[in-house]
């Protein structure tokens, strides 16, 4: 218990050292740059402390359980020597941790605002939510394909910079055919699938894949799904927006 106490002690150290700079940042141009007290002086110390003890509940959730939890299962499927269910699990994680991504959640449902009041979407609330729904599926259907792509490569041993030169060379490609009012939404999605639940499973799953493999090495063929989940997006919500 003592043990517990003394690590989370040390994380909370390492969070509150990681945020200090933002605090520095925010703490200099408030009070030299423009001169002014900060509003409601408790309320953010009291928001710095939740976001540190936050940050260092979340590292410590990562460590306990989500990185673990990851690894063994991409060691099992790997034992159980089937290439569908290999492939069938992977979609699945890819898929089933995207669709719950918070951040995604929030980039689909303001996207569903602004296209109602542009003008590309009716503007009710039935329209905004069947839009964001849909963008919301699209993304995790590619992270899916993504994590499929990635572990295909991660047994076969292809070299990882071919897929992301050739992915990227496409997303320009679509790019230059895709409506203006999807691109912008098409390259933030890329970004969002990389966030708070999807990436510590995502690279769980590479790294024990690798790790479990004859003649993968796990820092060379375990990192990189992480790359494609964030390309394939693009490309999805690209098309996504061609056709709707």
């Amino acid at each position: 218990m003592n043990k517990s106490i003394a690590g989370f002690l040390k994380i909370l150290g390492s969070a509150a050292r990681d945020l200090a700079p933002i605090i520095f940042v925010i703490a200099f141009f408030q009070t030299i740059v423009l001169q002014q007290p900060f509003p409601d002086i408790s309320n953010v110390l009291v928001g710095l402390v939740c976001v540190a003890v936050g940050l260092a509940l979340f590292v410590q959730g990562l460590e306990m359980g989500l990185f673990p939890i990851g690894e063994a299962m991409a060691q099992a499927m790997a034992r159980k020597g089937s290439l569908t269910m290999l492939l069938a699990f992977a979609f699945a994680l890819g898929f089933g941790t995207t669709v719950a991504e918070p951040s995604l959640i929030a980039v689909a449902a303001e996207a569903a605002t602004i296209a109602g009041q542009g003008g590309a979407i009716a503007d009710t609330e039935q329209a905004r939510d069947s839009y964001a729904f849909w963008l919301r599926i699209t993304v995790a259907l590619s992270v899916g394909a993504a994590l499929v792509l990635g572990v295909f490569r991660i047994l076969t041993g292809w070299p990882i910079q071919y897929l992301i030169i050739g992915g990227y060379v496409l997303v320009i490609i679509i790019t230059m055919f895709a409506p203006p009012e999807i691109i912008g939404i098409a390259y933030d999605s890329g970004g969002v699938t990389t966030s708070t639940i999807t990436v510590p499973l995502v690279t769980a799953l590479g790294v024990g894949l690798a790790s479990t493999i004859k003649g993968r090495n796990p820092m060379i063929d375990g990192f990189g799904l992480i790359a494609l989940a964030s390309l394939t997006p693009m490309i999805f919500v690209m098309i996504f927006g061609m056709l709707a």
